[in-house]
């Protein structure tokens, strides 16, 4: 991290220097191997609830979502809003002048409100919830025991959440390049003039518009078809026109074969052999399960490639031991690893029977628009243009819809691409988790106007479906005899 103020108050809170571990209790009701969400969520929610409690984190506390994910990228994300809401005044008649992207600034800014929210999940804080908090590496020493800075904590129930981190493909001449992943892209100082970015899911999506809109030069490369390619097609089709009219220049079906002085060396069916010439590159290509350090074989913890293997109450092949967060689910989201944690504290503490498959978990990438979904693909689609949509009429972002999955009128799913899709999809996510029918969303009250009013529009849309032929004909019949 660049020596500044604001990482001194990150490193402070996260792992402060100094830190003396404190002597092991005899055994530990729950140990928690890992200080990010997952671990945080397990350790806090255990020591409230009276358990005796281990933390042990290897590096900072809050994990990737605090450090390098999600908290960084949205404070970039804001900025880079803000130069793109400046640059589009004109088009609501405010005239903008002279303006200028202090990249410095920017990243200055970053970590600031980095740093402001660090205090949530500080190793004092956890100390003063009665968590006992470990820096070091951690090791299983048997079925029931975790070696951490030469001691030894025993416990009758344990949770790896040691989550995941940039996976970084195999491409001659990368690993002597100067890449960067999430993890030391929000230590930049200095803005890239020309930066190229390998794979087109959520970060490199990310990304790539924010770099844009503050002033660099952005090529975004993917083997896929369409970017964001685990979401709808017409969704993912909104996202890459606006990232296209922010600048960036998107190479899809196109391949890395290798990385010179010269720049990235691209092949594609569409152009194809190309040299992307840039000068920072950022690898975005996917994410690999932080196991390697912990002996899992000493516990008789299996593992794949994508992480712990677990059942669905959470529990790996030793009944003692747990996991949560990324390092062992496919949805490799903070509120993800939330819900996780709370999972795991029932079942391994209360002997509880509750199933990671029951949840409904929404996501959201946030670019501009955002597009979020919760909830399966398929049957019936019913669609709302955000053109239809009074507020985005008023706001110019007519360019999105509300799309709605459905079995007979039952909620199966919803995607949506709007500026503020995720806040939108709690809507449907609230109305997933409890069975409800697009007559149920027709039937509910929206403030007007919002863009929320798309979803009263789609339980009217699903109304007027059932005004068949025949109903019509007896309606017809009863007013005439009204």
């Amino acid at each position: 991290m660049p020596a500044d103020p604001a990482d001194a108050r990150l490193r402070a809170a996260a792992h402060p220097a100094g830190w003396t571990n404190p002597d092991p209790q005899r055994r530990y009701d729950l140990v928690v191997i890992g200080g990010g969400t997952a671990g945080l969520v397990s350790a806090m929610g255990a020591a409230g609830l009276g358990a005796r409690v281990a933390l042990v984190e290897r590096a900072l506390l809050g994990g990737d979502c605090l450090n390098t994910g999600c908290v960084p990228s949205k404070a970039i994300l804001r900025s880079a809003r803000a130069a793109a809401e400046a640059r589009h005044a004109p088009a609501v008649g405010v005239r903008v002048s002279g303006l200028e992207v202090d990249f410095a600034a920017v990243m200055r800014r970053m970590r600031e409100r980095r740093a402001d929210i660090s205090p949530n999940d500080s190793a004092e804080r956890l100390r003063a919830a009665g968590v006992d908090v470990f820096f070091g590496e951690a090791r299983f020493a048997g079925p029931a025991a975790v070696a951490v800075d030469g001691r030894t904590l025993a416990f009758r129930r344990a949770v790896i959440a040691t989550g995941g981190r940039p996976a970084v493909p195999e491409i001659p001449g990368l690993a002597s390049a100067p890449y960067l992943t999430n993890e030391t892209l929000f230590a930049l100082t200095e803005q890239p003039r020309r930066l190229a970015i390998i794979g087109a899911g959520p970060i490199g999506c990310e990304m790539a518009q924010a770099f844009a809109r503050l002033g660099t030069a952005v090529t975004l490369i993917d083997q896929g078809a369409q970017l964001l390619p685990q979401e709808d097609a017409d969704a993912a089709a909104v996202v890459a026109r606006r990232l296209t009219a922010d600048g960036v220049s998107i190479r899809l079906g196109a391949t890395v074969r290798a990385i010179s002085d010269a720049g990235l060396e691209v092949s594609g069916a569409a152009t194809g052999a190309t040299v992307e010439p840039c000068d920072r590159i950022l690898v975005a290509a996917g994410r690999s399960p932080n196991v390697e350090a912990l002996d899992l074989a000493a516990a008789g913890v299996a593992c794949s490639k994508e992480g712990i293997i677990v059942d669905d109450h959470l529990r790996t092949g030793n009944r003692r031991i747990f996991a949560a967060g990324d390092v062992c689910s496919r949805f490799k989201f903070t509120h993800a690893a939330d819900a996780l944690a709370r999972i795991v504290i029932q079942n391994a503490l209360f002997f509880g029977r509750k199933r990671a498959s029951a949840l409904v978990i929404p996501w959201c990438t946030y670019t501009d628009p955002e597009l979020a979904h919760v909830g399966a693909y398929d049957g019936a689609r019913l669609t709302i243009p955000l053109a239809d949509v009074d507020r985005a009429v008023v706001d110019d972002e007519r360019d999105g819809f509300v799309r709605l999955h459905h079995d007979a009128g039952r909620l199966l799913g919803c995607t949506i691409v709007a500026s503020r899709a995720g806040e939108m999809i709690g809507v449907a996510t609230h109305a997933l988790t409890h069975g409800a029918r697009l007559a149920d969303l027709g039937s509910t009250i929206y403030p007007y106007p919002t863009l929320n009013n798309a979803f009263r529009a789609a339980g009217d849309a699903y109304g007027r479906t059932r005004l068949t032929p025949a109903v019509r004909r007896l309606l017809r019949r009863y007013f005439r005899l009204f």
